[in-house]
């Protein structure tokens, strides 16, 4: 029990000095823009809440380590701790579109590094498998607030999809059943980032930056259609499962990836 605590004790330590690190990058934005109220308080809310239900998740998964990849992926969600708080600001001031395309472009290409550290030091879990999903899925809703004040509100639906299909898979069950591979999900996933990230630079004309993110949701929906389909084809039969135990040691993260876009 004693050694329980003491690996416990290590884990929050993680979580708090991640929460320091947000907070310190908050105050290098707050004083090189002069950030508001509002990219205060929502920055402030962000890291508190990584830290609270970080901390809580780890506690409930009695990992030994925190480990190298976790790692990763709590300096993506710092990243993107500030890149929210940006965003918030933008509803105020005009927002520094370089410094905001900078922290996003840096958190985009970790992305997926945090899985490769995973793999080759032999730390997978379950937890970094949610914890990077969930990075990724709040950073899109991120982009999509900050690109829908440019070209309209249905942008959000790309950032809204993830959740609403998470929603739904309450309703039905059978959603929640494991998918198998497809490097057309992985493609389309990667590109909602990157297409999401060209419009929010503004460095292209409004058709283009409309175009980008037309074929960014476009893509999506087609993506999300295509794995529904197959879940509801499958459902009730067990040809899902069957299919996917030949890649045992990534069955966790596939029971994720259609969310984790």
């Amino acid at each position: 029990m004693a050694l329980n605590n003491t690996f416990d004790a290590r884990l929050q330590q993680e979580t708090a000095v991640g929460a320091g690190v947000q907070i310190l990058l908050l105050a290098l934005l707050g004083s090189a823009i002069g950030m508001g109220p509002a990219g205060w308080l929502t920055g402030l809310v962000f890291a508190f809440a990584t830290w609270a239900v970080l901390s809580r998740a780890l506690h409930r998964s009695r990992l030994s380590s925190f480990g190298p990849a976790n790692r990763v992926t709590l300096g993506r969600a710092t990243l993107v701790g500030g890149v929210t708080a940006l965003v918030a600001d933008s509803f105020e001031s005009s927002p520094p579109v370089t410094l905001l395309v900078g922290l996003t472009a840096v958190a985009l290409l970790l992305d997926g590094v945090d899985g490769k550290v995973a793999r080759r030091t032999g730390t997978s879990s379950a937890l970094g498998a949610r914890f990077d999903m969930e990075v990724d899925a709040f950073l899109i809703l991120v982009l999509s607030v900050y690109v829908s004040t440019q070209l309209g509100p249905w942008v959000l639906l790309i950032g809204g999809m993830r959740y609403a299909f998470v929603a739904a898979a309450r309703v039905a069950p059978w959603l929640n059943a494991p998918l198998p591979p497809s490097f057309a999900r992985k493609t389309v996933a990667a590109l909602q980032g990157i297409c999401l990230l060209l419009a929010g630079a503004d460095l292209l004309p409004h058709t283009a930056n409309l175009g980008i993110v037309l074929l960014s949701l476009g893509s999506l929906v087609w993506s999300f259609g295509r794995d529904v389909l197959w879940l509801y084809g499958n459902s009730g039969t067990g040809a899902g499962v069957e299919e996917t135990a030949t890649v045992e040691p990534l069955v966790r993260e596939l029971k994720l990836e259609l969310a984790g876009r």
